[in-house]
């Protein structure tokens, strides 16, 4: 064989090799944005799981049944899982600062918050839903509570 075939065989391999990369690197990019997808649904169902705990955990302080005090620990607890998740989630900035307001008030104003569990309520229910006006009714909430008291 003379050099030139050589050359040409070399690049026709070249050529077909990276034609072979592109084709995985491509495969690889495809399952990365599918698995980011899957794992965006987890986090939302999550989400929305600690939503309705929490709804629950309201609707059973509420109705006075069992342990006060544990009922809403369990509250501030389901709402803390809920922001943390919110905070997971890819375009949910303004949401989850919502949530969180409303998990540190819960925390740190509980006298307060306790008067207001049923506007809480409504508003889990509504954020639970994807309804803005949950997240709106929650910032109305959060901006009632006297932040100079207990």
């Amino acid at each position: 064989m003379d050099q030139q075939a050589i050359m040409k065989r070399r690049m026709i391999s070249a050529i077909v090799i990276c034609i072979i990369a592109i084709i995985g690197m491509l495969v690889f990019i495809g399952l990365y944005v599918d698995e980011t997808r899957r794992v965006q649904e987890t986090y939302r169902s999550q989400y929305h799981t600690s939503l309705k705990h929490a709804g629950d955990d309201i609707t059973s302080y509420l109705n006075a049944e069992g342990d006060m005090e544990m009922r809403y620990t369990r509250l501030v607890s389901d709402m803390s899982n809920a922001g943390s998740f919110a905070f997971l989630i890819d375009g949910f900035t303004e949401k989850q600062i919502v949530v969180n307001e409303l998990y540190t008030v819960l925390l740190k104003y509980p006298d307060q918050m306790k008067g207001k569990l049923e506007d809480v309520l409504e508003a889990v229910k509504d954020m639970q839903q994807e309804l803005d006006k949950g997240y709106d009714k929650a910032q109305e909430i959060i901006d009632s509570v006297d932040k100079k008291g207990n």
